[in-house]
């Protein structure tokens, strides 16, 4: 082959090489491209934009790091006045209890109060925790230690005490020792649970004796409750104040979870470690029954308690905010089965109790305005309130509990024993 062909042949093949290499490579994405605005699902387009942040927090004097994003990026409601809400009393703190489930289920039946037409009352939330403590004690006892024992409970274990032990107004018990002014129940809590211990250490079985001792434990550090108190002048008992001032219907009350390890549209028990006793009288229903049950006791101006998980990336106290970060699962993803995963995995857990007292559809959201007990909703812009987007409630709040008529629908797909 002629030298000089030959040569043009070599040039050919090194310009058509670098021109296929050229054309191969592309350019380096930049950020934005590496992480698009708008992610399609179907016919859905979900706002991809959440960036995964650490914070610090002090907290007793330690700094902590906990995961979040930026809070500043989520469209929110403008003020609590938006909200379509049910009267509630004001916003209260809980302080150093694992009581919870107390102050959201009497904030709850303060509402019920009201909207029934009794009036306008503030309960005793330290009433109702007194004896389930004693309650607490009392099974452990008869279990032969095999109770779980913790601060913590749930809404309708509010129901079985006023039922056996009476409610009393918020000014008649605070639990508060004269010169206190604010609730700490870790040194009550370890001293219960060191003689409880110890009793099953020792195999001390005496049911009556034991529950005697567990009271004056409870007396030292909350005093003791009243066996009579004085309304509107009248001398009565907590039980005749429930039955013939408050007249709550606390059997119309019902609880909702929605789990696959129930058959659906039938009762079964809560498996969370508060349910203590082990109460099978929760009404399970698929996820979208259970979200809309939720939305329409609130349109038909019923206020509804919540149980949930509140440690997570998305919820923030000095926000005001819960959301579901694009991080974790997208919107259009959250259903029966990764919600399921969660509470599965235990990365949704039974963390704390709630009041639901609003609800605010805008664009393409529904909110709702949550009354929250807890330290951090204290913290934040609306004291005491946090709100809630819809994507949280689906897949982060496991029971609710609401009066019957409120979800007369779902309540009709049960068969009746």
């Amino acid at each position: 082959m002629d030298k000089k062909i030959l040569g043009w042949l070599v040039i050919l093949v090194i310009a058509l090489s670098l021109g296929w290499s050229t054309a191969c490579k592309q350019p380096e994405p930049t950020k934005e491209q590496a992480a698009p605005a708008v992610i399609k699902i179907g016919d859905q387009e979900i706002q991809a934009r959440d960036e995964a942040l650490y914070k610090t927090r002090e907290y007793n004097g330690r700094k902590r790091e906990y995961l979040s994003l930026d809070f500043s990026r989520i469209s929110r409601p403008a003020s609590l006045t938006e909200f379509q809400q049910v009267f509630h009393q004001p916003p209260i703190r809980q302080y150093k209890t694992g009581t919870c489930w107390s102050f959201s289920t009497t904030s709850f039946l303060e509402s019920e109060l009201k909207r029934l037409g009794r009036g306008e009352f503030k309960l005793s939330e330290l009433y109702t925790v007194y004896w389930e403590y004693v309650e607490k004690a009392r099974r452990f006892i008869r279990e032969k230690g095999n109770s779980f024992l913790g601060e913590g409970s749930e809404h309708n274990a509010v129901f079985l005490r006023m039922k056996e032990y009476g409610a009393v107004p918020a000014s008649a018990y605070t639990g508060l020792l004269p010169g206190q002014t604010e609730h700490d129940h870790s040194a009550l809590f370890k001293e219960l649970r060191d003689y409880l211990d110890f009793c099953k250490k020792n195999e001390y079985w005496d049911e009556e004796k034991a529950v005697a001792y567990v009271k004056l434990i409870l007396n030292k550090h909350l005093g003791e409750p009243p066996a009579t108190i004085e309304y509107n002048g009248q001398k009565m008992t907590p039980k005749d104040f429930l039955n013939n001032v408050l007249q709550l219907p606390l059997d119309d009350y019902v609880s909702f979870m929605s789990f696959k390890y129930v058959p659906f549209y039938t009762k079964g028990e809560y498996k969370a470690p508060d349910n203590w006793w082990h109460s099978q009288d929760y009404y399970n229903v698929p996820l979208d029954e259970f979200y809309q049950g939720i939305v329409n006791s609130l349109k038909k101006g019923y206020s509804v308690a919540f149980g949930g998980d509140v440690s997570e990336p998305g919820i923030s106290g000095d926000e005001g905010l819960a959301i579901v970060p694009s991080f974790d699962i997208l919107p259009a993803l959250i259903d029966q089965d990764s919600r399921e995963f969660r509470f599965y995995n235990r990365t949704s857990q039974d963390d704390h109790a709630i009041h639901c007292v609003g609800l605010l559809e805008k664009d393409d959201h529904t909110w709702f305005l949550v009354k929250d007990s807890g330290a951090g909703a204290h913290r934040g812009p609306y004291k005491g309130y946090i709100l809630y987007r819809d994507d949280y409630v689906k897949l982060k709040m496991l029971v609710f509990t609401v009066h019957k008529e409120a979800v007369a629908d779902l309540l009709a797909k049960f068969e009746p024993k």
